[in-house]
């Protein structure tokens, strides 16, 4: 392996930190990487070309008070891969909000446990204000480019995605939306169009948006919600786009206070916006379904007179019935819903009929799984596999990847070593494929015990069979949330 050292950042944390969200799996790393030559066990495939990105939080600085993983500043991991070999590259992602902190060399905006006056700054962005934009949740390829977002909504910082280059953010011809863009925009590889929402306290409460192949805001519509709303995803179909209005969102009497605590409502009704895809405020279809909070969608399509629209949906989105006495410690209050073993994550389907205005809906899984991906030539149009994460138990982390066939009703699962966690698994087609499952699966692990990370290999047909190969990285790298594919051609 040949390692190029970029740059150092100091760390502004306390030595033998044990917050469980700073050490182990989620330890933060502080140097920036180019490496290539890099050490393989098996082979990498020939017919593997592209890059595999990854999003992570890191902690650089302490809180001014408490201190949860989705504070992190974000760093991206690139792996390219060309001709059976690789390079690898990590960034800190060049937030206006990390580059002042890094200046002021102490943590400047408040958390999301933690009240907005603790911020030392008296201005924000996104769904909630007074956050630091931190880049840190999603990252996406549109046009070329990684776009690096912030689940509260905020800017979409552009990177080159094999090098990680800082470009700058978006700006489509300056109109660019104030109220900024949540994390999970969606691209269509069919039209080459990303679509985009956001939401934050004030009415509408809701946007949604579809930018061009060619770079341009073509659509930017309000979609009114009856309060402030905490989506966290979208999905859509060839013809709709699929927004959300759950239970679960910030208590109103709280917020009217500057507190933000959420409040899952069982006796309202989860709300599914189907509008289509260049559609106005006015065309918005409206469907009902029992009360749930989902994270992440994993796919749409239409059949016939129906949309059909697969995700995870939480038995028990507040930890209700949670013994929380053993967590006493004030630092870590509500960590128990960072575990989706805790919050009952199932895969469930949706059907919406477009006729009638039913909506009829069932569970896909008994096991706890999240963080799904397809083969992205699928997105929005019927499939038959999902390649989701078994969560990991007591911890926000991932232990195990299942192959879900939606169709058969299967599941395929291969459990990581003990003390080895995956990261969001993403599907690369092979070069010339036809079959959805014609694809490699790419996954970043960390090995906690050896204190050692690779990008695995596996055959999207036959994941359960365990890696083909296995690429080591120069360094253990922290964990994240989301990642994602683009082929040499979207490159």
């Amino acid at each position: 392996m040949k390692v190029e050292l970029r740059e150092t950042f100091e760390s502004g944390l306390p030595p033998g930190d044990d917050h469980p969200y700073r050490s182990g799996l989620w330890r933060p790393q502080y140097s920036e990487y180019d490496a290539w030559d890099l050490d393989v066990e098996g082979e990498i495939p020939d017919d593997l070309a592209g890059v595999y990105l990854r999003n992570t939080e890191t902690a650089v600085f302490e809180p001014a008070k408490r201190y949860h993983p989705f504070d992190g500043d974000g760093m991206l991991h690139s792996i390219g891969f060309a001709n059976g070999e690789a390079k690898y590259a990590n960034r800190f992602v060049r937030t206006e909000g990390f580059l002042a902190e890094q200046e002021a060399k102490q943590s400047l905006w408040a958390g999301i446990t933690e009240h907005p006056s603790n911020a030392v700054v008296d201005h924000g962005w996104g769904a909630r204000t007074m956050m630091k934009d931190n880049a840190s949740t999603d990252v996406i390829v549109h046009r070329g480019e990684a776009l690096a977002s912030f689940y509260q909504c905020g800017e979409l910082y552009r990177l080159d995605p094999r090098t990680l280059e800082p470009k700058g953010v978006s700006a489509w011809d300056g109109r660019f939306p104030k109220e900024g863009v949540s994390a999970h925009p969606r691209v269509d590889e069919h039209t080459g169009e990303l679509l985009f929402f956001n939401y934050g306290a004030d009415a509408p409460y809701m946007h949604y948006g579809v930018v061009s192949a060619d770079g341009d805001l073509v659509t930017y519509v309000d979609i009114p919600l009856p309060g402030p709303r905490l989506p966290h995803d979208m999905m859509f179909t060839e013809n709709w786009s699929i927004l959300n209005d759950l239970p679960l969102f910030w208590d109103p009497e709280a917020l009217a206070n500057g507190f933000y605590s959420n409040v899952f409502r069982r006796d309202l009704p989860s709300r599914f916006a189907l509008i289509p895809r260049h559609g106005a405020t006015e065309d918005i279809r409206w469907f009902e379904a029992d009360p749930t909070f989902v994270l992440h969608w994993s796919n749409a399509f239409e059949d016939g007179d129906e949309v059909v629209l697969d995700g995870f949906f939480q038995h028990n989105p507040t930890a209700r019935g949670i013994d929380r006495s053993a967590n006493t410690d004030p630092r870590f209050k509500g960590f128990e819903t960072l575990d989706m073993n805790v919050l009952q994550a199932r895969a469930h389907r949706w059907r919406f009929n477009l006729v009638t205005g039913e909506t009829k809906e069932e569970s896909m899984s008994d096991q706890c799984s999240e963080f799904p991906m397809i083969n992205g030539q699928h997105w929005g149009r019927p499939y038959r596999y999902s390649y989701n994460a078994r969560c990991a138990q007591g911890l926000f982390a991932f232990d195990g990847l299942i192959k879900h066939d939606v169709v058969a009703g299967t599941e395929e699962l291969w459990e990581a070593p003990e003390g080895t966690f995956l990261s969001e698994t993403v599907v690369a087609p092979k070069l010339g494929s036809t079959a959805e499952d014609d694809a490699y699966l790419l996954t970043f692990s960390s090995d906690i015990h050896n204190d050692m990370s690779h990008c695995e290999i596996f055959e999207a047909s036959d994941p359960a069979s365990g890696p083909i190969a296995r690429v080591k990285l120069p360094e253990r790298i922290c964990s994240g949330t989301h990642a994602t594919w683009a082929a040499s051609d979207q490159l």
